[in-house]
């Protein structure tokens, strides 16, 4: 499997590159006029703004000759220049190559820890006299309490990233209705019951292709998303990492908790029984997503939000495909829930070394903070993004031959999703999105960690990475080691620098409680 981060001596290359690009990015300070600020306006040359966004799905990249680069361009003055992952490409590699090789985007989504790499190396812009001037929209949208949480994520108190703001559940467990309809079972309610549904899923030939492929549930490398088998054990899981929640009256590490262990175990139960996908640590996230798309899947963990696209690919080869929230089946002696992390994850940071670019960025990230632009953002252009179908705009399906729409808002609440379904969304596919909302709800508990800075791991980096608990993970679930080994995990990752980290999480909860 390929590693998600860079080896030491690639860190320390990347890390001495950084140093070099900040020092050498001119002397400019936060506040001074930039060459951004000479020729912002519409009728002087725009400002090109390179924007690294990790994943972005299906389509092609757009050019300046793009009509959605052109509406942008012609609203802020700024023409954006879309980078993302190359397919077959691991995003935090990638980024971290990008730093190394001193090609930094203007703006970038800093994946994987990266946030914390350019603040402590002083390779990241403050941003606190910045916001307030050029991006008022994302200053006043963005909740005090999550410019807080960024403040406590640095260590003179500075901004130096716009957070993610999610203020609804984000996540979800999901199942295929078409499939419990086609083995005759009702939604599972309890972990026995849900056993049993997967078992009908692997014996009954629920996608009616008369082969025995069907993958009752899935997962990803490393153990990502497949919260949803964790969660009914009552374990604070973000896509695959264990979180931070209040065990036994205290702020604790969920992958250390008798609470884990229990989840491994079953988790271990349904690899042998062939229940969970036996090529889970090694599906890549397109052809875990391609297992979904192409009906060989009957139970998953997901973004509700979505959905769409998945279900729109199911519908070529399964008409009656019809997707529905599961709620967490009940184990008893645990109180399963579905993680919920409302604010303070960095969504967006400016590079000192792209400094002189700053304004420029931030006003293309105000552009699409502003709810005057909110249609545009939604809905893009005509013929590209979009199509008018009875005098409404209905979105056009991904291609890869049509190029991809730069979003940058990550600023959700319940009434943005309300609309964002109701407009952007098919009318056979609202109900169905709206119902897994419902489910996914009813089931959330915002964790006591949310917000919780990086600073905690400081001098840590492989309890930051979860890189333990991953091999301790896939090991006992394939059979490699012993359940009883998850002891011995645990004794690791307290000497390992746990229990320090640990005394730093609780002193950071006592202060957020006050």
């Amino acid at each position: 499997m390929k590693k998600r981060l860079l080896g030491k001596p690639a860190a320390m290359s990347v890390l001495a590159a950084l140093l070099a690009i900040t020092i050498l990015s001119g002397c400019t300070q936060a506040g001074e006029t930039s060459p951004a600020s000479e020729n912002n306006g519409k009728d002087d040359k725009a400002v090109q703004v390179k924007v690294f966004k990790s994943h972005m799905g299906v389509g092609s990249i757009p050019d300046s000759s793009n009509s959605h680069v052109k509406y942008v361009e012609e609203k802020t003055g700024v023409e954006y220049k879309l980078i993302t992952t190359p397919p077959g490409s691991e995003p935090t590699e990638f980024l971290n190559l990008m730093i190394a090789s001193n090609d930094l985007p203007d703006i970038l989504r800093p994946i994987g820890g990266i946030d914390q790499t350019l603040i402590k190396q002083g390779g990241a812009l403050p941003l606190d006299d910045l916001l307030p001037k050029y991006a008022p929209n994302v200053w006043k949208n963005v909740p005090k309490e999550a410019w807080d949480i960024v403040r406590s994520a640095s260590p003179d108190g500075h901004i130096y990233y716009v957070p993610k703001v999610f203020l609804v559940p984000e996540r979800a467990p999901m199942i295929r209705k078409d499939w419990l309809d086609k083995v005759g079972l009702p939604m599972p309610k309890t972990a026995e019951e849900y056993k049993n549904v997967l078992r009908a899923f692997r014996d009954k030939d629920p996608n009616g292709n008369g082969i025995k492929d069907e993958l009752p549930t899935s997962g990803r490398e490393f153990g990502k998303w497949m919260d949803h088998l964790f969660g009914m054990h009552g374990v604070a899981m973000w896509e695959g990492s264990p979180e931070w929640d209040v065990y036994d009256g205290q702020i604790q590490y969920a992958g250390i908790t008798p609470n884990m262990k229990a989840a491994i175990r079953f988790i271990r139960e349904l690899y042998v029984e062939k229940l969970l996908d036996n090529e889970t640590f090694l599906n890549k996230g397109e052809v875990w997503q391609a297992k979904i798309n192409n009906n060989l899947v009957g139970s998953w963990y997901h973004l509700p939000a979505n959905v769409r696209d998945r279900y729109t690919a199911m519908l070529k080869g399964a008409p009656n495909a019809y997707i529905v929230g599961m709620p967490i089946p009940k184990v008893e002696g645990f109180q399963g829930f579905v993680t919920q992390k409302s604010m303070g994850e960095p969504e967006w940071m400016i590079p000192a070394a792209s400094q002189k670019n700053a304004e420029a960025s931030l006003k293309l990230l105000d552009f699409f903070y502003d709810k005057n632009n909110d249609d545009f953002s939604r809905f893009g252009i005509e013929g590209i993004q979009h199509q008018v179908v009875n005098g409404k705009k209905v979105l056009l399906p991904p291609e890869d031959s049509r190029p991809l729409a730069l979003g940058m808002r990550n600023l959700t609440t319940k009434e943005d999703m309300d609309i964002r379904i109701k407009e952007t969304l098919p009318e056979n596919i609202q109900k169905m999105v709206q119902d897994i909302f419902i489910v996914s709800t009813a089931d959330a508990r915002r964790i006591a960690g949310d917000g919780l800075p990086n600073t905690v791991y400081e001098g840590f980096p492989d309890v930051q990475s979860h890189k333990l608990f991953q091999e301790y993970l896939t090991k006992i679930i394939i059979g490699d080691m012993p359940i009883e080994k998850f002891d011995e995990f645990v004794d690791r990752w307290k000497k390992a620098g746990g229990d320090q980290v640990t005394k730093r999480v609780q002193e950071w909860y006592a202060k957020v409680k006050k």
